[in-house]
């Protein structure tokens, strides 16, 4: 039977997953490609590249293709804000206010409509934590849950495609009150769009310079930038969209073309620079990253961050150590999990029993927009990584249905000898 094994894994198990992917996923043309990978035990276990980067054209799906990565550009930020932490620039008690005078008296939602909202004054100030919690009291507009989000969406805060920049953001958000007091809740937002402004001020660099020189460049990361250059294109992934968001074009052949990679608003640098979701990237550099959270901080002899940070950053944050759905007020669907926490910019895994989904206490995770989707497991010396370009991710539980998988496949449970 040698030979039926890689790195504790079953060959035909790890088989299973790309036959899985491909049958129920791209051959039905839900997705129009899935590209799969699985590091473990400091080798690649698993590399599978299924489906299509353009259907409309017919380009095959390739290794190298790049793709919009959405909210999987929160990890990366909240990476460059602990690098600061560490080097005492910013620490994670300060108040926001420090860096942005003008939230110094933020609001909390009382009442009221954009232009007349009535407000009541916070329980205490917003401190930096709170903005790689999510526990702010800041919101997403597309959660259309509150006449605060009405004011987001009406003013397109935190929407990739603005004409806006971040530093505009920042100053429209001085007049919209919060959804809560800080600490009192967990709301997805654009929280992480703010630790971005926060990084560019107190780096005294641009924030996406600062991303290139401290992270990109030593990392490796040749292709994850905030926009697709001419001589990159041909690589550029089109975007589909299913639901309430394809619904504005009839197709029988499944999913819709949402953005077209040769138009695409990512052909050209934009003007608001999200450090929430507006990253592209491709699967090697995100591996590189992923890698780099999985040995505590360093990756080939460069190191961004020390192992107690990447400790501190992997636990639980959330008040009272509570799961999120006990303290989430988010339509956001990651935030439905039991037995699953928040740390500094990505969920932890607290319960395994609790989430019904195979993996180990401490796990760390998060996903894009589109679909995509990491996960690193120290206990089993694991990186799983999924990449495709749908919108939205709540559209299948392709995301549980690659962890079942994946960790079926395991015959030597932690990491080697």
């Amino acid at each position: 039977m040698q030979g039926s094994e890689t790195q504790g894994m079953s060959r035909e198990r790890l088989g299973r997953v790309e036959r899985f992917i491909d049958e129920n996923y791209i051959a039905t043309g839900k997705l129009p490609g899935a590209l799969i990978q699985v590091w473990r035990r400091g080798e690649l276990a698993l590399n599978s590249v299924l489906g299509l980067a353009d259907r409309e054209r017919q380009v095959p799906l390739a290794e190298d293709s790049i793709f919009r990565i959405y909210s999987m550009s929160k990890p990366v930020t909240s990476v460059a804000v602990m690098m600061l932490v560490e080097e005492c620039k910013i620490a994670l008690d300060d108040p926001v206010s420090k860096y942005i005078p003008a939230w110094e008296n933020l609001g909390v939602y009382a009442g009221g409509f954009m232009e007349s909202f009535q407000t009541r004054p916070a329980a205490r100030p917003m401190l930096v934590v709170d903005l790689l919690r999510h526990t702010s009291g800041l919101t997403y507009g597309f959660q259309q849950n509150s006449n605060v989000d009405a004011a987001y969406r009406k003013l397109k805060l935190g929407e990739i495609a603005t004409d806006g920049t971040l530093d505009d953001m920042i100053e429209k958000l001085a007049k919209l009150p919060l959804e809560f007091s800080p600490g009192e809740a967990w709301n997805y937002s654009v929280s992480t769009d703010v630790l971005g402004y926060l990084v560019g001020k107190v780096s005294g660099m641009p924030f996406e310079t600062f991303l290139k020189n401290r992270i990109f460049d030593p990392l490796g990361m040749v292709d994850t930038a905030f926009y697709v250059p001419e001589e990159k294109a041909s690589r550029f992934c089109a975007c589909y969209a299913v639901g309430a968001l394809g619904s504005k074009v009839v197709s029988t052949r499944g999913p819709v073309l949402q953005d077209d990679p040769r138009d695409s608003p990512y052909l050209k640098p934009p003007a608001f620079i999200s450090g929430g979701g507006g990253l592209v990237s491709t699967a090697a550099d995100y591996m590189r990253f992923a890698r780099m959270l999985r040995q505590g901080g360093e990756l080939d002899g460069v190191r961004l961050l020390g192992p107690k940070t990447l400790a501190l950053m992997t636990a639980n944050h959330l008040p009272g150590g509570v799961d999120l759905p006990r303290m989430s007020r988010s339509m956001f669907s990651e935030a439905t999990y039991e037995g699953v926490g928040f740390g500094l910019g990505f969920a932890t895994t607290l319960a395994p029993a609790s989430t019904l989904m195979p993996g180990s206490a401490g796990d760390f995770f998060w996903g894009g927009a589109a679909s995509t989707f990491f996960w690193v497991d120290p206990q089993e010396d694991l990186i799983g990584l999924f990449l495709t370009q749908l919108l939205p991710s709540s559209a299948y539980p392709v995301r549980r249905q690659l962890r079942t998988l994946v960790y079926s496949a395991i015959t030597e449970p932690g990491a080697a000898a």
